[in-house]
Order: C-alpha cells, then sequence, then structure tokens
C-alpha cells in the first residue's frame, strides 16, 4: 500500500521535527523553531508535506519559494520506509507545487560529507552546481 502524502501543517510539527531530529544530514538551527515554521508554512501554503502511515510519520519535506527559485529543505524519510520511494514522491509534490506557482527552477542545500542524500539527488535527475559557493550572515550580527 502506498503511503498518503500530505499539506504539511503546524499540527505536524513535533512529529516533523523528531524525524529530521534523527534522520542523518539533517541540520536543524532556530529557524526550525515552531514560531518560524509557522511563518514559513504561512509564506508558503501548499509546498511542504508529510506522509503518515497510519499515525506514524514516515517522511516530511520543506519547501518554499522567494518569488524566483524554490528550495526544498529537510527532505526526510523515516529508516523503515526508505527504498520505498517515498522520499521521491515528496520531492515529486514539491515540485509540482512550485510548478503551479509559476516557479521553474528549484535549488536545494546538501552538507558536503552527506555522500548518501547527494547520491539520491544525483539520482533523482539534479545537477550538483560546482561552480557555487555559499556564503551566509546572520541578520543581527
Amino acid at each position: 500500500m502506498t503511503i498518503p502524502i500530505q499539506e504539511m501543517t503546524l499540527k505536524d510539527y513535533h512529529a516533523v521535527i523528531n524525524l529530521w531530529s534523527t534522520a542523518v544530514g539533517v541540520g536543524l538551527s532556530e529557524a526550525d523553531s515552531l514560531p518560524n515554521l509557522a511563518k514559513f508554512l504561512q509564506r508558503n501554503p501548499g509546498m511542504s508535506f508529510v506522509a503518515y502511515d497510519g499515525n506514524f510519520l514516515a517522511g516530511a519535506v520543506l519547501c518554499g519559494h522567494d518569488g524566483r527559485r524554490g528550495y526544498i529543505h529537510h527532505l526526510a524519510v523515516a529508516i523503515d520506509c526508505c527504498r520505498q520511494g517515498l522520499g521521491r514522491r515528496l520531492v515529486e509534490q514539491c515540485l509540482a507545487a512550485l510548478k503551479e506557482a509559476g516557479i521553474d527552477k528549484c535549488h536545494l542545500f546538501v552538507f558536503a560529507d552527506n555522500q548518501l542524500a547527494q547520491n539520491f539527488w544525483q539520482a533523482s535527475g539534479w545537477t550538483q552546481r560546482v561552480e557555487l559557493v555559499l556564503f551566509s550572515h546572520l541578520t543581527g550580527s
């Protein structure tokens, strides 16, 4: 049986944070707090998804856009549900939502030492952008 996918809401927050915090290669920060996730979901309705197998959260993905480009964050699938296509299905939902919003390109970030994720994204048809270097700055600093 296929695990159903639905839009992420704030009711999913605790289950999602638990999944992300146990997933290899997902880095959490204050940006993932309940108030910040609430702002993100409100700004990007219908773009982030969860998949429950009964009451068990099998997968989750955070997705949004800035008006020009889409961004996928924190794709995670529970270990017991890996290799069943759930990760790809969650990504397909995100890309369909972005396309519906008129966004034609999507980016994502993967830790350099997360070879499993890099293999997943490459096998899913994504292209690694080696010509770019990421810079970050805390706005309060």
